[in-house]
């Protein structure tokens, strides 16, 4: 099979798909690896890293898309990537389709065979392709929280784990799984007061065993989330549905009520985002204010740790990325639902529910040539 590895053009987005240990060894299983130029510098690799171990370097995008059975990336086809999207073309990576119209139409009608990390099940009903960005995505909700919270920054003024004789902040994190556990042990870890929320009683009956003492685990409801967003001074927004829009859980009534100066992390931006008044932002320009809250949610987080992220990702994904070119998409499916319900679309048709469910009118419509 070849296989491309474009370079990513999301704005602030510096990871890279593949590894050139990544690179060698499907180079080994018999495929050809295109490599677009450049790819791997914002992640602190030489093209001359790929060549050595087999890869060949294409210098320009253009190149990758016309060649390549199957496409390797990191985040969602942006606009001019969609445009050089061809028929029946693999294309592996983050898609967040309920996050984006836009983007589910054009992929549809590009009719390609979208098989997408985030619904990706392991045998033990894990997300295993979601959970290393989702860990860097929770460490990096604190970081960029108790920046956000810097007067500079339009925040409150105060340092998120206080000091001798000073109050620590209040941090609140919606939603107990990868992200959420990252984001409270890392708040924790800083000294905060950290209130730590999810729906699922055995989920926080492990969490409150692993936690340290300065977290507190509650049951997630509309009433403990309003009366606990109005006391924190920093709100983590960590739901997911897998595929699905992610549920609102801050209106816009409930915002006006919360201190002024707080800060909203919300980490779940790439599925529609868990507050109303959420928006998609970038790391040049991470924060905007709505009714005196800050607001931080931007949509490519662990982008901005690329050499990190990208160890990080490859490792997961790797074997997957051999598997498929390996068997080909058809038997990838067939081997393992886990693998099968990574499919989120083919042959211009939606074949992911949790998709189907937020773009109803497009379930089932097989798109048309040239849509």
């Amino acid at each position: 099979m070849i296989i491309g590895i474009p370079r990513e053009i999301k704005q602030d987005e510096y990871r890279v798909a593949l590894l050139p240990v990544g690179a060698r060894l499907l180079v080994e299983d018999g495929h050809e690896v295109l490599i677009e130029c450049g790819a791997g510098l914002g992640s602190g690799f030489a093209d001359s890293d790929y060549t050595a171990v087999g890869a060949q370097i294409a210098d320009s995008a253009e190149a990758i898309y016309s060649r390549a059975e199957m496409i390797v990336k990191v985040k969602e086809p942006q606009p001019v990537e969609i445009k050089r999207l061809r028929p029946g073309q693999i294309i592996f990576c983050y898609f967040h389709f309920a996050g984006s119209r836009q983007l589910t139409e054009g992929c549809l009608a590009k009719k390609i065979a979208a098989v997408a990390y985030e619904t990706l099940y392991d045998t033990r009903g894990q997300l295993p392709l979601l959970t290393p960005m989702s860990e860097v995505a929770g460490k990096m909700s604190i970081q960029e929280g108790a920046k956000g919270l810097e007067k500079p920054m339009m925040g409150r003024g105060i340092l998120l784990g206080g000091v001798t004789g000073v109050k620590p902040a209040d941090v609140l994190v919606i939603g107990g799984g990868v992200v959420g556990t990252n984001a409270a042990r890392t708040a924790a870890g800083l000294g905060a007061n950290v209130v730590l929320m999810d729906i699922n009683l055995d989920r926080l009956r492990y969490l409150n065993e692993i936690m340290p003492a300065n977290v507190t685990t509650l049951y997630c409801d509309p009433h403990a989330i309003e009366r606990y967003a109005i006391m924190a001074d920093l709100v983590i927004g960590a739901v997911l549905i897998p595929g699905a829009r992610a549920p609102v859980l801050i209106d816009r009534p409930l915002l006006t009520r919360m201190k002024k100066g707080a800060v909203l992390v919300d980490v779940s931006i790439d599925q529609g985002g868990c507050f109303e008044t959420s928006r998609p932002t970038t790391h040049s320009d991470p924060v905007y204010v709505v009714d005196g809250i800050v607001h931080y949610c931007v949509s490519n987080m662990p982008g901005a740790v690329g050499r990190t992220s990208s160890h990080a990702l490859c490792n997961a994904t790797l074997p997957y990325c051999r598997r498929l070119a390996a068997l080909g998409l058809d038997e990838f499916l067939a081997q393992d639902p886990g693998q099968a319900a990574a499919l989120n679309m083919k042959n211009g048709r939606i074949t992911c529910p949790a998709v189907a469910e937020v773009f109803p009118d497009l379930a089932g419509v097989r798109m048309p040539d040239g849509a």
